[in-house]
Parts: C-alpha cells; sequence; structure tokens
C-alpha cells in the first residue's frame, strides 16, 4: 500500500507547474510565449537565467522528493515508479488542466534519489560543458553521460529502468499535447 500512496504523491507532486508559476509571477503566460511548453527550458527563454532559476530548482525538487518518497516506502524500485508517476505528473498536470511540460528537469531531480553519485558527476559535467559551450549542450552531456555513469555505482537492472524513464522523456518529445506542430523531420503539422 505505501508504495502505491508513493506513487500517487508523486504524481501529485509532479502535477505542480512550477514553472508556469514562476514566470506568472513575472508576468509571462508560458503557454502563450515562446515555444508554449509549460517547462524550465521554456521558462529560462522568457524569463532569463536569474528569473527562471525557480523553475528549474522547482521542477528538480519534485523528481526528488518523489524519489526519497519512493525510498522511505520501499526501496529503489518504488523509487523508479514515484519518480516516474511525477514525472507523468509534470507532462500531464492535475493542477494545469493535464497540460505539461516534457519531464526532463523532473528526471534530472529525480536521478539524484536515484544514483546520487552518478548524479552529481553528471551535473559536474553539465556544469563544465555548460561554461566551455553552452547550458543546452551541457545539459545535453550530463542526461547523456548519467547512465555509463550509474553503470559504474550500480547494476545494470538500475541502468535499464533509467532507459526506461529517459523513453518517456522522449515519447513526450514526440506527443504533441496542445496543438504546436511535433517537429519531426517529415512530418506535417497538423491541419
Amino acid at each position: 500500500m505505501d508504495d502505491i500512496v508513493a506513487c500517487i504523491v508523486g504524481y501529485l507532486l509532479g502535477s505542480v507547474p512550477v514553472a508556469v508559476l514562476v514566470a506568472r509571477r513575472h508576468g509571462v503566460d508560458l503557454y502563450a510565449t515562446g515555444d508554449g511548453n509549460p517547462g524550465a527550458w521554456n521558462a529560462l527563454k522568457q524569463l532569463g537565467g536569474r528569473r527562471a532559476w525557480p523553475a528549474f530548482i522547482g521542477d528538480a525538487a519534485k523528481g526528488l522528493l518523489a524519489g526519497a518518497l519512493g525510498h522511505a516506502a520501499g526501496g529503489i524500485w518504488v523509487a523508479y515508479a514515484a519518480v516516474a508517476a511525477a514525472m507523468l505528473g509534470h507532462a500531464f498536470p492535475l493542477f494545469a488542466g493535464l497540460r505539461g511540460g516534457k519531464s526532463v528537469m523532473t528526471f534530472a531531480g529525480g536521478v539524484f534519489a536515484l544514483a546520487p553519485v552518478a548524479a552529481a558527476l553528471a551535473l559536474a559535467l553539465c556544469a563544465a560543458v555548460s561554461a566551455a559551450r553552452s547550458f543546452a549542450w551541457g545539459a545535453r552531456a550530463g542526461i547523456f553521460a548519467f547512465p555509463p555513469l550509474q553503470l559504474v555505482f550500480g547494476p545494470v537492472e538500475h541502468v535499464a529502468a533509467t532507459g526506461a524513464l529517459m523513453t518517456l522523456i522522449g515519447a513526450l518529445f514526440l506527443i504533441d499535447r496542445s496543438g504546436r506542430a511535433t517537429r519531426v523531420p517529415g512530418a506535417a503539422p497538423p491541419t
């Protein structure tokens, strides 16, 4: 029963539209500006780094808290399920009409509960690449370095579960939930 409660709470945590609330505080509607995505990345583009950092921290905190709750409720596999629930909550938020973001930052926070050493190393790589090139490249480097780093510190089953979470992110990028044309080569925009 605790595992189900952890997943429900994870979903509810994920459903808090942190980036939307941060942007609204600055008079910006993320649904109507930029790429229309109500996540931290669009907040960064619309608000600038200094004003968008609370969105990044808040979205990551949702995944971290869900993962920690899952660990406390039943161990690593419940933690994975709770992080997945938080990611689904971020993507389809109960508190924002099921119109959410892509869950990248929620995943990034969640990995700190799932594999903290690998997550810290991936974050260090993200920071180094961000300083040398750009935050976009740094974020990609950190996200894609995480599974191999996790393999160094944990069993392959955990890396496979991380792959499932990353696949969820990929699927969210392909799904067009708000009428925006999905940027897939060769795909026609919706009519």
